[in-house]
């Protein structure tokens, strides 16, 4: 994946990423981000932002996440025992 551009945009990477992470990961209106960000710019500005960074920067992060692997660990499950259910619990090790 190449890197982002951010030629021709008034702020700086650093604004317009903490604007697009505050948007895509609080439940908040680009208003609020616009308030939170105290910098002078519309909400406008923080919408086309998210339209042109926010699946970039979401590829990004799930590419740096890291894979499940074939052993799973059971804290705990349901076993029947003679037709009743029997909820066995994983022990901790730190007990």
């Amino acid at each position: 994946m190449s890197a982002i551009s951010y030629s021709r945009h008034r702020f700086p990477p650093v604004v317009i990423q903490h604007a697009v992470w505050l948007y895509l990961r609080f439940t908040l209106s680009y208003r609020d981000v616009e308030d939170l960000l105290g910098v002078d710019l519309s909400y406008e500005t923080i919408r086309r932002w998210v339209l042109k960074f926010g699946s970039t920067f979401a590829q990004r992060l799930r590419r740096g996440r890291p894979r499940p692997g074939s052993r799973w660990h059971l804290d705990e499950m349901v076993v029947r025992i003679g037709g009743a259910p029997s909820i066995t619990k994983a022990k901790s090790s730190t007990c």
